[in-house]
C-alpha cells in the first residue's frame, strides 16, 4: 500500500487578534484614566468657619455676581454679563496694575458659567491674586 506523503507546513501564529485586543485595552485605559490638569490661575479658597475681623482692607477689586447672573464691579452694575463687558470694566477700573487682589463674590444660586467666565477673564488679564469670598458657616441649617 502506498501512502501519500503530505508536505508538512510550519505552524504559524496569527497575531492579528492579539494586537487588536491589546489595542482595545490601551484605548480603554487611556479613556478611563483621569489626568491631572494644572490650573492657570491660583485660587485662594478661604476658610469659611474662621473669619478674621480686619480694620483696614487693602485696595481690592470686588466682583459680585447675583443669583440671576448680573455682575457688579465695585458696587457698579455692569451693562451685561458678557466676557468683553467684564474685561473692559476691569481694565477701566485697574488700568495696568494686575497686582490688585480680585475678590469674587457669587450667590450660591449663580449659574456656574458666570463664575467660570469671571475667573477666565481674570486669568486672561493676568490677575494672580484671586479670592473667592464665602460666608461664615454656623453649622446650622437655614
Amino acid at each position: 500500500m502506498r501512502l501519500q506523503h503530505h508536505s508538512t507546513e510550519e505552524p504559524t501564529v496569527d497575531l492579528t487578534s492579539l494586537i487588536d485586543v491589546v489595542f482595545l485595552l490601551l484605548i480603554f485605559f487611556m479613556v478611563s484614566t483621569t489626568f491631572e490638569r494644572q490650573a492657570l490661575l491660583k485660587v485662594d479658597l478661604p476658610e469659611a468657619s474662621v473669619v478674621e475681623d480686619r480694620t483696614e482692607l487693602p485696595d481690592t477689586l470686588e466682583l459680585v455676581i447675583d443669583s440671576s447672573g448680573r455682575m457688579y464691579l465695585n458696587d457698579r452694575q455692569l451693562v451685561n454679563s458678557e466676557e468683553r463687558t467684564l474685561r473692559a470694566a476691569i481694565e477701566e477700573a485697574v488700568g495696568e496694575d494686575r497686582s490688585i487682589p480680585l475678590v469674587l463674590r457669587a450667590d450660591r444660586l449663580t449659574p456656574h458659567h458666570h463664575v467660570v467666565t469671571a475667573m477666565d477673564v481674570a486669568a486672561q488679564l493676568g490677575f494672580s491674586n484671586l479670592s473667592i469670598a464665602t460666608d461664615r458657616s454656623d453649622g446650622s441649617a437655614e
